[in-house]
Order: structure tokens, then sequence, then C-alpha cells
């Protein structure tokens, strides 16, 4: 991983640490994700009661469902795999839920916390095709782990 990005992992995981996990920091800590990589959008979905539930998001626009059965869209099919989801062109695939209409490609990484449960899912857009690669994976699976203690 590039050092500039493991750099801007550091301050997301001090941030995280030394402030707690109110829904104004969550905020915070999205959109340094997002600044980190320039992504267009991040959002966080926490598990509750059988449903994936928009705990926060960048920008003003809310997505398309902010709430659906964890059995749903692509991040029901990284629940149920516990592995990231890449997807480079989202219109190609059938378990995809459109958030925004502009979204062409996305990935989703599981948020496990130190006992290896999945918590809640971390989910970044982009409106180009095939945005996301494995620097991407490496770098929200890490910014996950930072942040999962805050989806208990």
């Amino acid at each position: 991983m590039k050092e500039t990005t493991c750099k801007k992992l550091q301050e997301i995981g001090a941030f995280a640490l030394a402030g707690g996990c109110t829904p104004k920091r969550m905020r915070q800590l999205v959109e340094m994700i997002r600044a980190a990589r320039n992504y267009r959008w991040i959002g966080i979905y926490k598990i509750v009661n059988n449903e994936f539930v928009i705990l926060t998001e960048t920008g003003d626009e809310p997505p398309a469902y902010p709430r659906f059965p964890i059995s749903q869209g692509l991040c029901g099919a990284a629940l149920e795999s516990g592995k990231p989801i890449i997807v480079g062109d989202v219109h190609h695939d059938p378990r995809y839920l459109p958030t925004f209409h502009t979204t062409q490609s996305e990935i989703i990484v599981p948020m496990i916390n130190e006992h290896r449960k999945i918590l809640g899912m971390l989910d970044a857009e982009s409106e180009k095709a095939n945005a996301f690669g494995d620097e991407d994976r490496q770098f929200l699976e890490r910014a996950g782990g930072l942040i999962a203690h805050c989806l208990h």
C-alpha cells in the first residue's frame, strides 16, 4: 500500500480512537475515508434485526435504500461470502440495489470486529466504471477495521 494511503489510515485510526462514535464524528470519519482516496460516496451500513441500516454517509443526498434485508444487494452478497465485493459495472450485476442513478462501480467491504463478527458494511461508490482495485480493497478493509467498534 502506498505511503500516503498508510498515513491516511493512521489519521483515520487516531481520529476514531480520540473521540468516540457520535453521529457527528462518524460523519467526519466517512468524509475522511472518502477524501483519502477521492471516492464519490461512502456509506456505512449497520446490521440491525436482519436488515442493513444506513448509519452514516457522505454528501447530502440520502441513498435510495437506507434500509434493506441482509439477504439483498451487494451488501447481502458480501455478508454471505464474508469477503469484499468489487463490481466494475453495477448495471451488469443483478444483485445491485441502486443507491444513486450515476453509480457505475462499487466496492462493499465487511466491517469485522475483534471477535471476527461482521457488524456492517463499508460501501464506496464511483461514477466511473472499474474504479476500484486491490489498493482500494486493502484501504477500505483497514479503514473498516479501525472503526468497526463503532457498530456495536
